[in-house]
């Protein structure tokens, strides 16, 4: 037998990858589907329509409904919860149920409950007990009831600069982790009239700006951003209030405060961008190389990161 299997273990499914191993009291329907290595723990139930990949573990209580997959990877604690129906009564089966996709790496804590339909992103980190209401981002850890993002995993976080005012010719530039990402200090000026903090074009901001937008009234459980740009500049300040600005080029993460507005944070192309924890009162001007186009927005975490190695391959083959 290529897996293991415990001898009070009910195993339906002919489709079960090498090396993993079943233990006590599982029971698994005949049209689920398990990968290679997987770790399957006691009391453990998995219906049809349920796709495991490789290397998982599920501890013990955990129950896997029609709609569920699981990538490679995962790690899933004793008894968190998974539904597929979001509005379920006695007897009355849906047409179909809400998928509910866990990405690679990703883990969920002991005791989670993840509602129908949602997909929790590579490498995020579900806390115990949390009650996940939305989508999880990738590498994003999600606590409490609802659960909100409290921050990122892999992430060096830093407040940038201290916000003592200083001359222009003090002002500079500070070379993040995160390729082509760059934290300025813009001069900060204060006097008795009250406090001045400028740019200037072609110094500060290194492109030529074409739009502007804000952001504002954003909820502190919210987030924004999310994406990367194939070919468009950015460049964020935050006039008012504060928000953390995470940037990730998929190999190196790293987090920002913006809590001052002579702080700001210039964002190249293909470097995938999150903004979170708004304080209420948060206004976030972001200033663009180009107009508004659709067609350049990465949204998917995965994507971008086919697309980096696409572009490393590029470069090392030149």
């Amino acid at each position: 037998m290529p897996f293991f299997q415990h001898a009070q273990a009910i195993v339906e499914t002919p489709f079960v990858g090498e090396g993993t191993s079943i233990w006590a009291f599982a029971h698994i329907l005949r049209g689920a589907r398990i990968g290679r290595d997987c770790n399957i723990c006691d009391h453990t139930f998995i219906e049809n329509d349920v796709v495991i990949g490789d290397r998982v573990t599920i501890k013990c209580g955990v129950q896997l409904w029609d709609g569920v997959a699981i990538e490679d990877d995962v790690f899933i604690g004793p008894n968190a919860t998974f539904t597929n129906d979001a509005f379920p009564r006695s007897k009355r089966r849906p047409p179909k149920f809400l998928p509910t996709r866990v990405r690679k790496g990703a883990s969920i804590g002991a005791n989670a409950t993840i509602l129908p339909g949602l997909t929790i992103g590579g490498y995020a980190m579900i806390g115990a007990g949390a009650v996940l209401t939305r989508d999880a981002p990738a590498r994003a850890i999600l606590m409490g009831n609802p659960a909100v993002i409290k921050g990122y995993v892999d992430v060096s976080a830093e407040r940038p600069f201290q916000a003592e005012p200083v001359s222009p010719p003090s002002a500079g530039s500070h070379p993040a982790e995160v390729e082509g990402v760059v934290l300025h200090r813009l001069p900060l000026i204060d006097d008795v009239r009250g406090m001045l903090s400028f740019g200037e074009f072609q110094r500060h901001v290194p492109f030529a700006i074409k739009r502007y937008f804000l952001v504002f009234g954003v909820s502190s459980k919210n987030i924004r951003g999310e994406h990367a740009h194939k070919t468009l500049h950015q460049f964020l300040v935050c006039v008012h209030g504060r928000c953390n600005v995470v940037v990730d080029d998929g190999t190196h993460r790293q987090e920002f405060i913006l809590d001052n507005p002579s702080i700001g944070v210039y964002i190249p192309p293909m470097v995938w961008a999150v903004q979170y924890q708004y304080s209420a009162d948060a206004v976030l001007l972001v200033l663009a190389s180009d107009y508004y186009d659709a067609q350049d927005y990465v949204r998917d975490y995965e994507t971008f990161l086919e697309l980096r190695r696409e572009r490393r391959a590029a470069v090392a083959g030149t």
